[in-house]
């Protein structure tokens, strides 16, 4: 299972596309690693730089429909080859969501005002994530403040990102 407790990145909008996570211009790249320079770089945030701001992240916090767009395989590896293996928002695209959890990924919903409060609480705040994968829990700490939310995730969900993924999941079942 991937690590997904560490620092988070703040990417506070909405509809953030699999465009604007990797450019359809470098999806003719064959291996993960050759995206991981790439990830983010079309982004258009106030005070943004992809270049700088992905140093050190593990985690996207993110507002509604994180991942829409073009269904892509390659958003979700953009993001774990940079070593972001977790994204927490309001709500995902469908298939960027499974994509995710097919990658061993973890991708936490959690409700509009919980996502709210975690952006307002931990503003301009260097701040941690920390999943309890027993007591199914996501704990952001930052700025002297700790704020506890469930994970939420299904059986299913869980299976596949306590195996690594589909192909770990698949390979250990049939």
């Amino acid at each position: 299972m991937k690590n997904f407790n560490g620092r988070v990145l703040f990417l506070d909008r909405s509809d953030i596309n699999t465009d604007e996570i990797i450019p359809a211009k470098y999806l003719t790249e064959v291996s993960k690693v050759a995206l991981k320079p790439y990830c983010l770089e079309d982004l258009k945030l106030p005070g943004f730089d992809a270049s700088k701001d992905l140093t050190g992240k593990t985690v996207v916090l993110s507002r509604d429909n994180f991942g829409c767009g073009s269904s892509r395989e390659h958003a979700p590896w953009a993001l774990e080859v940079n070593g972001l293996n977790a994204v927490v928002a309001s709500g995902f695209a469908r298939i960027f969501r499974g994509n995710m959890f097919n990658g061993g990924l973890l991708a936490v919903t959690l409700k509009p005002e919980e996502i709210a409060e975690v952006f307002t609480v931990f503003a301009g705040k260097d701040t941690e994530l920390q999943v309890d994968w027993k007591a199914q829990i996501a704990q952001f700490t930052g700025g002297g403040v700790q704020k506890t939310y469930p994970l939420n995730l299904g059986e299913f969900e869980k299976a596949l990102v306590e195996a690594g993924g589909w192909v770990e999941f698949a390979s250990k079942r049939y």
